[in-house]
């Protein structure tokens, strides 16, 4: 939890630069980046909030292996979902209101079970812990 929460830290560090693009990079702002990774925590930390424990069933993915495998996303090979795309410019207000919440949220995954999952449209059901690993990957 303490790595989700440094992450959560560094985001918050750029949160200044939220109008600056690298080109190089992506074609979206920073703050674009940023928004996205905090709607990504707080809808995934409400997923496995409102998951019965007792529906988790594993199943092997060989996408979420190769990704766990090398531990990062391969530069330009996903795009995010329209559920977590920022549908308008954010301000440092709003980002700093969902950081926030974001803050919140992580404390609160202390409180559930090991088997609280998603469903994540690649991977598949990822219980805590593997969610844990996706945000702090992802973020």
């Amino acid at each position: 939890m303490n790595k989700l929460k440094s992450v959560l830290d560094e985001l918050e560090s750029h949160i200044i630069d939220f109008e600056k693009t690298n080109v190089a990079v992506s074609q979206s702002s920073i703050g674009w980046h940023i928004d996205h990774s905090l709607i990504v925590i707080n809808s995934i930390v409400a997923q496995l909030k409102n998951s019965n424990p007792q529906e988790y069933k594993w199943k092997f993915n060989w996408k979420r292996t190769y990704i766990q495998t090398i531990n990062k996303f391969p530069r330009g090979k996903g795009k995010a979902p329209k559920a977590v795309q920022p549908t308008e410019t954010s301000s440092i207000e709003v980002l700093n209101s969902k950081l926030e919440i974001a803050n919140k949220s992580i404390i609160e995954l202390e409180n559930l079970e090991s088997n609280n999952f998603f469903m994540h449209p690649y991977f598949g059901n990822l219980n805590l812990k593997t969610s844990i690993w996706l945000l702090e990957l992802h973020t």
